[in-house]
């Protein structure tokens, strides 16, 4: 299915005001078998936008999409996927919504959101609610492989919607969002400095290139690392709690959705069999190198890696907290 040229938008009513619009979106199917074709029928999707006015009172924006189907019985629940934001701040300067459309260019890694000429840094610092709801249609002998996929995409969604907010956010300047996000944890600083600490130990080397930094300054150094950082819980099935934004980067996935990844599901079998033989040596000595290789993101995308090391991260009480990976000159295959 397609949203290109096999969409068709049917515009049924809207208010005085063009205040709301509804519509009814037409998804013609697109089958890439003969036995597909036989099947293959179009989607009508119900499409309702509010809050066009954004200056109205008490507004919302919304893009709710709910499947219009001759099959469904008229007591069936209808559950919409789409989304809604709901602002928190009342508007006083009459921004333009323009900022929003110039999003290719935002998006670029490691550039920053342009302003708009006269904008003033302020003018866009309004707080909203974002709500998404999705709904994903299956049959009972898929449902397995169904949640799977909702919830990879949910993940996927999560992580672009925080990179739109980050491209659109009206200041970059200091530290990213997700810096930001992570700063305001006094935690993340403690580990920041027990990562660093744990690898001079264990392996008689400054992991950054400048380590008299403390507290912010040095989370600050970590998080844009050049090489790929995480930490896994100490566990029986490790998962992640912690990457450096190489490390989100790597692994394609958020701080949000990060702790949804484990660590054997970023390494494949013979990924894992030279995990598990160092394993013995990583707890004996503290540390361990992992020869060149390939792993995978969490968007199942292979990355290769010209040489990894895993080490013990001991906190205030020489105990294990969790355990340090770090991923060096990796690219996407």
């Amino acid at each position: 299915m397609r949203f290109s040229e096999g969409q068709m938008i049917m515009p049924l009513a809207h208010t005085v005001e063009n205040e709301e619009i509804l519509e009814v979106v037409r998804l013609e199917g697109q089958p890439l078998t003969h036995d597909e074709a036989l099947l293959s029928r179009d989607i009508h999707l119900l499409q309702l936008c509010t809050g066009i006015d954004e200056k109205s009172v008490g507004s919302s924006f919304q893009l709710v999409f709910a499947p219009i189907d001759e099959h469904f019985p008229d007591d069936a629940p209808l559950i919409s996927s789409g989304f809604r934001v709901i602002p928190l701040d009342v508007k006083t300067d009459g921004v333009s919504s323009g900022r929003t459309l110039d999003l290719a260019s935002s998006l670029d890694v490691g550039s920053a959101a342009p302003q708009a000429s006269g904008e003033s840094p302020d003018d866009c610092s309004l707080r909203s609610v974002l709500t998404i709801a999705f709904q994903f249609p299956y049959e009972m002998h898929l449902q397995d492989s169904v949640a799977a996929m909702a919830r990879q995409y949910v993940r996927s969604v999560i992580s672009a919607v925080q990179r739109v907010s980050m491209a659109i956010s009206p200041s970059q300047s200091g530290l990213n969002a997700g810096h930001r996000m992570l700063s305001g944890f006094p935690e993340a600083a403690t580990l920041a400095r027990w990562v660093c600490q744990s690898y001079h130990y264990h392996l008689g080397m400054e992991l950054l290139n400048q380590s008299d930094g403390a507290g912010e300054a040095l989370l600050k150094m970590l998080w844009h690392h050049p090489d790929a950082v995480l930490c896994c819980s100490f566990k029986e099935k490790p998962m992640f709690t912690f990457a450096n934004k190489a490390g989100l980067d790597m692994l394609e996935t958020s701080l949000v959705a990060l702790q949804d990844l484990t660590l054997d599901k970023i390494f494949d079998e013979s990924g894992r069999k030279a995990l598990f033989s160092d394993i013995s040596k990583l707890m004996e000595q503290g540390y361990a190198y992992l020869p060149s290789g390939v792993c995978m993101s969490g968007m199942g995308r292979h990355v290769s890696f010209d040489q990894a090391v895993a080490w013990k991260v001991l906190g205030e009480d020489s105990n294990i907290h969790c355990l340090a990976f770090c991923f060096v000159n990796w690219s996407f295959v």
